[in-house]
């Protein structure tokens, strides 16, 4: 484990009673294009234990949340609906102003009583909130104390807590500023979340098995240097682009259609990688050896060593499917990110529905994460039946990548330099 992990200060050092808690949660929710109902509370449901936390203690919580960004501004919407999902679940009325920092949101924090709860405003209506700023700014945590935001909620805060891990590779004042100034904890979830990612890649239960799929090539090549080089992954199974590419990779040549997605999607940078990665770690990594298409309608499959097809190959076949369950039956730890193939198509579901029933049938710990990976799983199997299911897609990855975190960096610097009493 990163040594600044061990450092994240526990909720259980600070006395709450009577005390103003900014706590930063991430319940950002796939929302219905049409309707703008939330349509998962995956992630408001996980927040649910900090926050009872909190109030059960007699503190003030003043909660920060994000729906929606720039580069989803479909998603960019007031956070009502949030409130009204958390007031149900915590049994508890928890009040949502429309307004994230301003004199409104500030009044409504200083009213606050004992054990009381307040969602803000959208964080992402603050400019210096959104990833469009953050990737063109680039400040660091100590250039943001000036920010609207902590300028004008910090000196309202006795303490902050942090349950975002979803977020934590967000460089933005919600996520890095607070610590600079208030005592800080981690939250219950952020604890779990790095608790059950660490455990598949520092202790897991061997063999520890890595199934990597779908379209997201950088995230999987990501993990997959980190899990080979320090021998965390004794077998990947590659399956969805990240297998195809694997198979370009070897050699095999899969029809002129498959070869120019691959080109048009950007993705032909990733064969030389796959190369190096299958000369080194040739008996960890396993690729499909048929794969299915349409024709006239209908699923048909294919062999990778026979003549390519005209069509393009969007799921495993038979062949593959049972080699990978086998592996799965004897893992002892299970980490999947992304599906098998376009499962939202019922022609090729096979792969992704099987693979889906092997895990949750399986004795080893299981772990899952990433929006597509887990929309998979609940349209396949009882979600219950996986051991942890992460919140966080792209904080995920670049945990298990190795990549260094901003939230983490920003909960461990202030214990390093003595931390806030």
């Amino acid at each position: 484990m990163d040594a600044k992990v061990t450092t994240i200060r526990s909720m259980d050092e600070f006395n709450y009673l009577g005390k103003t808690v900014i706590l930063r949660v991430d319940i950002n929710s796939p929302i219905d294009p049409i309707t703008k109902r939330i349509v998962s509370e995956n992630r408001i449901k996980k927040t649910i234990p900090t926050i009872q936390y909190l109030l059960d203690r007699g503190a003030k919580v003043a909660m920060l949340a994000h729906q929606g960004d720039t580069l989803d501004y479909h998603n960019l919407i007031p956070m009502a609906e949030h409130a009204e999902k958390l007031s149900t679940l915590l049994g508890k009325k928890i009040r949502y102003i429309d307004d994230v920092c301003g004199p409104a949101a500030q009044d409504a924090i200083k009213n606050l009583h004992e054990g009381e709860a307040i969602l803000l405003g959208n964080l992402r209506y603050l400019c210096e909130e959104i990833s469009t700023f953050e990737d063109a700014v680039k400040l660091k945590a100590d250039e943001m104390l000036n920010t609207y935001l902590v300028r004008s909620l910090a000196p309202l805060g006795d303490y902050y807590v942090n349950d975002a891990f979803a977020a934590a590779h967000r460089n933005a004042p919600s996520m890095v500023a607070f610590q600079e100034l208030l005592p800080t904890a981690g939250g219950l979830l952020l604890a779990k979340e790095i608790k059950a990612l660490t455990k598949v890649m520092e202790c897991p239960e061997r063999p520890n098995v890595f199934i990597l799929g779908g379209l997201k090539i950088s995230d999987a090549f990501g993990m997959m240097k980190q899990v080979l080089e320090n021998g965390s992954a004794d077998k990947i199974l590659t399956c969805g682009v990240v297998g195809q590419i694997m198979l370009m990779a070897k050699g095999y040549n899969l029809g002129s259609k498959n070869e120019r997605f691959i080109k048009d999607k950007s993705l032909a940078g990733f064969i030389e990688p796959a190369k190096k990665y299958l000369e080194m770690y040739s008996e960890k990594i396993i690729y499909p050896v048929d794969l299915a298409y349409e024709k006239a309608g209908y699923r048909a499959e294919a062999k990778i060593d026979q003549p390519p097809v005209k069509e393009l190959y969007l799921d495993i076949g038979q062949e593959t499917i049972a080699i990978f369950k086998k592996e799965i039956a004897k893992a002892g730890t299970l980490f999947v990110n992304g599906p098998a193939g376009v499962y939202e198509n019922p022609l090729f579901q096979a792969g992704t529905k099987s693979l889906w029933n092997a895990i949750a049938d399986a004795v080893g710990y299981s772990v899952i994460g990433g929006g597509d990976t887990v929309s998979a799983a609940q349209k396949f199997i009882d979600i219950t039946k996986i051991d942890y299911v992460c919140t966080a897609g792209g904080a995920m990855v670049r945990f298990l990548s190795g990549v260094k975190m901003p939230l983490i960096e920003a909960m461990a610097n202030v214990q390093e330099r003595g931390g806030l009493k």
